[in-house]
């Protein structure tokens, strides 16, 4: 089961214990890299096109909890009150 992806309005929060910050993720990248060897032969990636990445599961790091994990608002970061 995919997991959905944070976004600049959302995160991810553990229902279980309420964690908000700390969290193992486990994701599948497709990518395509122009690595550059050097004369003695060691490789360096210089690019790094991402084609499909998809998140496989995040466990909380403080209960490992992993079925538990939903998106919640961000906290407004609006100073005005």
């Amino acid at each position: 089961m995919a997991v959905p992806t944070p976004t600049a309005e959302t995160r991810w929060r553990c229902t279980l214990c309420g964690n908000l910050t700390r969290f193992d993720v486990t994701r599948s990248t497709k990518a395509v890299e122009f690595v550059h060897l050097d004369l003695a032969g060691e490789p360096r990636v210089e690019e790094r096109d991402v084609v499909s990445e998809t998140i496989e599961s995040v466990r909380c790091r403080w209960c490992n909890a992993v079925d538990q994990i939903e998106l919640v608002d961000r906290p407004s970061t609006n100073a005005s009150a």
